[in-house]
């Protein structure tokens, strides 16, 4: 039978994608989620349904994909879903269990003290299957599986004497843009001296020593270029955090700010604190960034124990 694995791109695709391992079925798997560059190369080669960009909180686009969705959950024989978030979750979980089909929604890791506005919602719908991926807030209703950072540790490395190669990125959100990163970080990059691949999402770069910025990078060449780095700076999101731990780099993440404009909330504020409790990612606000900071990250691999358990479902 087949199991149909429903994420939105970005963090949250690169999530199920790599928790998709460690899921304890053997059914053969259909992918649903949102066509970009990353997310097409992410999946090269799988059974996917391209659906509709679903932006926080938009309702129309919920509804559509609900729309798109429906032939997947009528006509296919499928023997679970599981979703890692977060509107295409609330566009297909509940059809799937009006159908009676198993339904597993799995919060993002960068809910470090509650659920989401998609959890929250799923939680109303009976039948669905709820899960953190950080125990401090695990209850009776909110069970524990297991996080997606389950197995990664930090080594000292030989750090080198200088940064040469850097690379920067910054998602690929189509409504937030994180200039103040940038305004503080290029020119110091480019007073160093360093190759840098930019991926800087809808970031204005205008009148900024930025050269080659690139909106979206695929996600085979942009986990190549962090191979070869020796630093990868990144705004705190868990996927570009997945990534950078995926190529065996230390990240150095700066938390967006709702304050200013640059995300809908704090939550990567959440993201950055617990992979720094983990040791998994040197975290600096976007002013402070010094570049102290470029060689305290480049100083560290990472490496996968091969201990993760499969996840408690």
């Amino acid at each position: 039978m087949t199991a149909l694995l429903v994420a939105n791109d970005g963090g949250h695709l690169m999530q199920l994608k790599t928790l998709s391992r460690r899921l304890p079925m053997d059914d053969t798997f259909h992918w649903v989620t949102v066509p970009t560059p990353q997310s097409e190369s992410l999946l090269a080669g799988q059974d996917v349904t391209w659906v509709r960009p679903g932006p926080t909180r938009d309702v129309g686009a919920a509804l559509h994909n609900a729309v798109l969705a429906f032939p997947l959950c009528k006509r296919r024989r499928l023997s679970a879903v599981v979703s890692t978030g977060s509107s295409l979750a609330v566009s297909v979980l509940p059809q799937a269990r009006l159908r009676g089909t198993p339904a597993y929604y799995i919060e993002s890791a960068t809910r470090t003290d509650g659920p989401s506005l998609s959890g929250r919602v799923l939680a109303r719908v009976p039948g669905v299957e709820l899960y953190t991926q950080n125990a401090s807030w695990a209850s009776r209703k909110w069970k524990y599986a297991g996080s997606v950072f389950d197995g990664w540790q930090a080594r000292r490395a030989q750090a080198p004497g200088k940064v040469s190669r850097v690379v920067v990125s910054l998602g690929t959100s189509r409504t937030y843009g994180f200039r103040r990163l940038l305004e503080h970080l290029a020119p110091l990059l480019h007073d160093s001296g360093a190759e840098v691949l930019w991926q800087t999402g809808t970031t204005d770069t205008t009148g900024l020593p930025v050269l080659g910025a690139r909106a979206a990078v695929p996600a085979a060449e942009l986990g190549a270029a962090m191979r070869e780095a020796d630093l990868v700076v990144a705004h705190a999101g868990t996927g570009v955090a997945l990534e950078a731990l995926q190529a065996g780099k230390l990240p150095l993440l700066v938390p967006r700010r709702a304050e200013f404009g640059e995300h809908v909330d704090d939550h990567q504020e959440q993201i950055a604190g617990m992979l720094r409790a983990r040791g998994l990612a040197v975290v600096r606000e976007a002013d402070a960034i010094g570049p102290d900071d470029f060689l305290a990250a480049a100083a560290s691999a990472v490496d996968l124990r091969g201990d993760a358990q499969p996840l408690a479902l």
